[in-house]
């Protein structure tokens, strides 16, 4: 992963499966290499949920957000999409750092195939966002 000068991006992500009732989050390392999964935040579009989401861009040092974007499986936009972009604008207000949506296809079949395999105890919404986080790093170092 490289900056537009070239030099490599480091510095921690924030993952967000947004949804109404609660959003998923995890976050990588500073390297960008480990992913985790992270309590969720209940009601994320709400004043308290964005307090919630920027006092944790805060204390991590989040350098970067990345929000899902519901797409359908023929990779057109679901209905739901048009809620995810409003909530990333929204979520823009309240921190000082990127936010970029990328496609969240498949990321709760993924989540609770892990809970099945691996007995996680982490929320599925914030498997999902771990999945999702996943994902973006992939696409980024290809």
């Amino acid at each position: 992963m490289a900056n537009a000068h070239g030099s490599p991006e480091t510095g921690r992500v924030l993952g967000l499966d947004f949804g109404k009732k609660r959003t998923g989050v995890a976050m990588t390392d500073p390297t960008r290499t480990v992913v985790q999964p992270h309590e969720a935040v209940p009601k994320a579009n709400s004043s308290d949920g964005l307090a919630s989401i920027a006092a944790l861009v805060a204390s991590f040092e989040v350098t970067r957000i990345v929000v899902g974007l519901p797409m359908g499986l023929e990779g057109a936009e679901s209905p739901q999409a048009a809620r995810s972009r409003s909530f990333a604008a929204r979520l823009a207000q309240h921190v000082d750092v990127p936010i970029e949506l990328h496609d969240e296809r498949f990321t709760s079949r993924m989540a609770d195939r892990t809970v099945v395999e691996t007995g996680s105890g982490a929320s599925r919404d914030s498997l999902a966002a771990s999945h999702l986080l996943e994902s973006w790093i992939g696409r980024q170092d290809a």
